[in-house]
């Protein structure tokens, strides 16, 4: 349960800024699940997974009868950088978001 649920219009928009602004949709080359990314720098990749996204990964779908994992899709990761290779993903964040 959360311990903070925020009401004000600003910290709202802070939330969402923070989640979700500036995230591309990326396909899996493999499989075609899509998520989210934002890259504010080369070392720093955020990726948003939907319920039907990890629903379509085979790799996280076979690990899914265990713990909570924190571990990505190799196919993913490996689909979201040539994403940014080629130019698709902006690396560089945008007023710290």
């Amino acid at each position: 349960m959360a311990s903070f649920v925020p009401l004000s219009p600003d910290t709202l928009e802070d939330q969402r800024l923070y989640t979700s602004a500036r995230l591309t949709e990326v396909a899996c080359l493999d499989c075609l699940a899509t998520v989210g990314v934002k890259k504010n720098s080369e070392h720093h990749t955020s990726i948003q997974w939907s319920t039907e996204a990890r629903a379509h990964c085979p790799e996280l779908t076979r690990r899914a009868g265990g713990r909570e994992s924190h571990a990505g899709c190799p196919r993913m990761l490996a689909s979201i950088e040539t994403a940014v290779r080629e130019g698709a993903v902006p690396v560089g964040a945008e007023d710290g978001y």
